[in-house]
């Protein structure tokens, strides 16, 4: 900006293959806007006058030097995350395999609320093929099982450093939460009632692991914006409760799910999809009720069947 040149107004990442080589090219000494602008690639090449225009300015040898020290310095940075990303998926795929919860014993217990949860949070329910890694009924060999990374990042969501986050906090051994309730209240995600005497008020979730919760909340930021079951869960919700409780509930679902996920090394997501909800609508009682809030306005009703 110092030398006039605008390339962020053009190129959305002025560090891609084009920014990077027009960066490059400036630095090596080229100062003429018409070339630099014909080292643009893909897409960027239809925008040839508005880089001319970007990188017409007085880009001189001393900014030169600084956007020298300033590239390797980006270089070096990057070189460091992609080796602590190897290392962090060298420590995930060491982890022990994903253990079960153990069986619940008592009355509408673990059953009921996998069940619950499940139909909440869009788990699919997973084939349990042998150990032996072949189909009891066909006799074909099944394909190996997706790491847990890749089975996380299918969720609405949760991309692939979400899922490394997730991991990494809550571990793969589900049996230390015996329901999917317990995970969600170790995270402080479940609402939370306080009474005084007769009176009941919401109160707060509550402070808890502030890496799983902050990750957890990019995720339902990101999924809120998707035409899925989260998404359209979010938007049902946000008309009632508020963005943030929406949020925090969506939130909640995810690691309903991811629950799920780690609990049974093959289980599969599936997205239920954004017409779930109306898909399972009662449509007598919904008629009815529709019918009684125009009759209580004064008005009378009558049904006549659609062709």
């Amino acid at each position: 900006m110092d030398a006039l040149i605008k390339l962020s107004t053009v190129a959305t990442d002025i560090f891609g293959v084009s920014g990077r080589a027009m960066l490059e090219a400036l630095i090596a000494g080229q100062r003429d806007p018409k070339v630099l602008a014909e080292l643009a690639r893909g897409r960027l090449r239809v925008k040839h006058a508005a880089l001319v225009q970007a990188l017409t300015g007085r880009f001189d040898d001393h900014h030169a030097e600084l956007a020298r020290m300033l590239l390797d310095q980006i270089d070096t940075l990057g070189g460091q995350i992609d080796q602590l990303t190897a290392r962090i998926e060298q420590m995930i795929t060491a982890i022990p395999a994903a253990q079960p919860p153990a069986p619940a014993t008592g009355p509408g217990g673990d059953a009921a609320a996998t069940l619950h949860a499940g139909m909440e949070s869009a788990e699919s329910v997973p084939d349990h093929p042998n150990s032996d890694g072949v189909d009891p009924e066909t006799g074909e060999l099944l394909a190996a099982p997706l790491p847990v990374v890749d089975r996380l990042d299918e969720v609405a969501g949760i991309g692939h450093h979400a899922a490394q986050v997730i991991i990494a906090e809550v571990g793969l051994d589900m049996g230390q939460f015996p329901t999917p309730a317990h995970l969600v209240s170790w995270a402080r995600l479940s609402p939370r009632t306080i009474q005084s005497g007769t009176r009941h008020r919401a109160g707060a979730t509550g402070k808890a692991n502030p890496y799983l919760k902050s990750v957890l909340g990019e995720a339902a930021t990101a999924a809120a914006k998707t035409d899925t079951f989260l998404g359209e869960r979010y938007r049902r919700l946000v008309r009632r409760i508020g963005k943030r409780k929406a949020l925090v509930a969506v939130a909640r679902s995810i690691l309903v799910i991811v629950w799920h996920l780690l609990a049974d090394p093959t289980a599969r997501f599936h997205d239920l999809g954004a017409d779930y909800h109306a898909s399972r609508i009662d449509r007598d009682r919904k008629t009815r009720n529709l019918v009684h809030q125009l009759q209580a306005l004064g008005h009378k009703v009558t049904l006549q069947p659609a062709a």
